[in-house]
């Protein structure tokens, strides 16, 4: 970028900080740094998520949008959010791709992993699958957290893929973040494609953590009847 352009974009990213933190809460703030222990108080200012949302509809399809999405890497959280939800109103597959993949490295909490949710996929579910393993290979965290969660939100249904469970089966990892997230990941196959998912726990091929975690999840929700939660506690595995 030339330097008028990165002026620009330095004074729209300061304007936007502005209005965030007029919409901060100091007791919010608190909150939320409990639930995202991963990133440091003071980059929180404490915005509820109906107002980050708001504030994306109102800047969406604005020059001040444009210039905010290609100013990374942002510093607080609620910059982060504001962006992944900008991201959803983008209805170009190629460009959304772009912008997602120039976001992904600087994603630094689970969070805004799982706020970046992109309407436009479902018409891409194709493409979607073929650039998810990639997100897998990744050594970031948040892309892989965020590439399994696409197999989770856009393949456990009406386009269910018996090989996506293969293949998060095969993502291995000592971060909790992602481990959580393939638990999270089994346990909704579990309640949404019981037969398919049931054999990962019973040939107990996923890793203990995950496995337990797997169960507990399932177990907790209402989407499982009393008869498979029983057997669920059965296939519990001690240490």
């Amino acid at each position: 970028m030339d330097s008028a352009t990165i002026q620009t974009a330095f004074d729209t990213e300061a304007t936007i900080r502005e209005r965030l933190k007029t919409m901060a809460e100091p007791a919010l703030q608190a909150f939320a740094a409990k639930l995202i222990p991963t990133i440091p108080t003071e980059w929180i200012l404490g915005v509820r998520t109906p107002a980050l949302r708001a504030y994306a509809r109102e800047l969406r399809g604005t020059a001040a949008a444009e210039s905010f999405l290609n100013s990374l890497p942002h510093l607080y959280q609620e910059e982060n959010l504001l962006h992944a939800y900008l991201l959803a109103y983008e209805k170009d597959f190629g460009r959304a791709m772009t912008l997602l993949t120039n976001f992904l490295p600087f994603v630094d909490n689970w969070a805004v992993c799982d706020g970046l949710s992109l309407p436009c996929f479902k018409k891409h579910r194709q493409d979607l699958l073929e650039t998810v393993p990639g997100w897998l290979g990744s050594d970031h965290t948040y892309t892989i957290r965020f590439g399994i969660k696409m197999l989770m939100d856009h393949f456990l249904d009406a386009d269910f893929r018996s090989s996506c469970l293969e293949t998060v089966a095969a993502v291995t990892s000592e971060e909790y973040y992602v481990n959580m997230m393939i638990a999270w990941y089994f346990a909704t196959a579990l309640a949404k494609q019981w037969d398919a998912a049931l054999p990962f726990l019973m040939d107990a091929r996923l890793d203990r953590w995950v496995h337990n975690k797997t169960i507990q999840k399932a177990v907790e929700s209402y989407r499982i009847t009393d008869t498979q939660k029983a057997l669920l506690r059965s296939l519990r595995r001690p240490g």
